[in-house]
């Protein structure tokens, strides 16, 4: 996991340069037919990058974005009307049976299907009238971490093409430099708050709450550390009721429009006696975690960069053996 987690630098670096001309001809095509939605697709870790192309395609093109339930098509066999849609297919492996069941489908009832993948002579990859390599190469470790990385950045280079934002291709290109300072940061405070715990809550919202919701998998799946991500618009709508004195959080926070808020809830929590761990602001009586400033697009992937490092430490100070979690394997075939 720590291996491959550094390796995130050079593999956006080495997909950023790889797909480039696909993704001009791609964003130049959506711009010339704009589809009337886009339907994400994807589970585990590509769920969550999936979240955050939602936050971003949304806020960045103004076009309504979901969240296919795979169930829909591979347990209860209901055909969707996909007519003029664009489905982005998120997948690591490219061959889990309910993610491909989604995306027959979903061609067959008319969406463009656009997949990220990072075997590129998968089942999907085939299936796909549109393929973005991942070019994250192999990854033994179950936790997926630079293919996760590689999933947003590929995100980040389509979005800022279709919506032809030179400032953000221009962080994007910026990011792999960033990566590695982002890998270079000390989050080793946070070990003393997590090593006993026995439940997490990590909060990120906006573009950052993929984040929040890939690092509590994280933490569960290779820390054996309960921990659930919600949103910081959410928590006070029934999850804080568990909030108590020495219960640990793990703020996430970029600088765009969400940031105020996310410091407002930081200070509420320190308030009611929470163990507040905050990446990204600065509030009194909370364990700051240093990060990496960029553009606030591509501040959540530092932000996953940074955590990663941790995440591994923590494994290890937990007993754990962050490569091989239990009950876990690399490729999950979800009938």
């Amino acid at each position: 996991m720590f291996a491959e987690a550094a390796q995130a630098p050079q593999v956006v670096h080495e997909q950023l340069r790889a797909n480039a001309a696909l993704i001009t001809q791609l964003a130049a095509q959506l711009r010339a037919q704009p589809p009337r939605a886009v339907v994400t697709c994807a589970r585990g870790s590509s769920d969550h990058a999936a979240t955050f192309a939602r936050y971003l395609i949304e806020t960045r093109l103004g076009v309504l974005t979901s969240s296919a339930a795979p169930s829909v098509s591979s347990v209860y066999d209901a055909p969707p009307d996909l007519a003029g849609t664009v489905m982005l297919a998120i997948s690591q492996s490219g061959a889990s049976p309910d993610l491909l069941a989604v995306v027959r489908r979903a061609r067959d009832a008319g969406a463009r299907i656009v997949a990220l993948v990072n075997a590129p002579g998968s089942p999907l990859a085939k299936l796909a009238h549109d393929l973005l390599p991942l070019h994250a190469a192999p990854e033994r470790s179950v936790a997926a971490t630079k293919s996760f990385i590689a999933s947003l950045s590929a995100i980040v280079q389509l979005v800022a093409a279709w919506s032809a934002d030179a400032a953000l291709t221009a962080a994007l290109a910026q990011s792999p430099q960033l990566l590695r300072s982002a890998w270079e940061l000390d989050w080793s405070a946070a070990l003393p708050q997590l090593q006993d715990a026995n439940n997490l809550y990590v909060i990120g919202r906006g573009v950052g709450l993929g984040i929040a919701q890939e690092a509590a998998l994280k933490v569960t799946e290779a820390c054996g550390l309960h921990a659930e991500a919600v949103s910081a618009a959410e928590l006070r709508h029934g999850p804080m009721a568990l909030v108590r004195a020495g219960f640990p959080m793990l703020l996430f926070a970029q600088h765009d429009e969400s940031h105020a808020g996310v410091v407002e809830l930081a200070d509420e929590l320190v308030g009611q006696g929470a163990r507040v761990l905050l990446a990204g602001a600065s509030v009194a009586h909370t364990t700051e975690l240093p990060t990496t400033a960029a553009h606030p697009v591509i501040e959540p992937l530092l932000h996953a960069q940074s955590f990663y490092r941790m995440a591994n430490a923590l494994a290890v100070a937990r007993g754990r053996d962050p490569d091989q979690p239990p009950h876990l394997k690399k490729i999950t075939e979800t009938l």
